[in-house]
């Protein structure tokens, strides 16, 4: 039995994540201090999928 991939529920995910993912990239590149060490951030934005972002905006960045 083959499984068809339903892209209506996958796709607005998808999205959602290349958006915080380009957004939170832009943001870090620009910051200069962050709380905690610039790099690690940038690990987390990279690899924690839609967490990462969310978790750079909620905590990295400072104000």
């Amino acid at each position: 039995m083959e499984q068809s991939i339903n892209w209506a529920l996958i796709a607005p995910i998808l999205i959602v994540q290349l958006i915080l993912l380009v957004l939170a990239l832009v943001d870090w590149m620009k910051q200069e201090n962050t709380r905690g060490p610039r790099l690690l951030w940038l690990f987390i934005i990279l690899f924690v999928n839609i967490l990462g972002p969310i978790l750079y905006f909620l905590f990295g960045k400072k104000e």
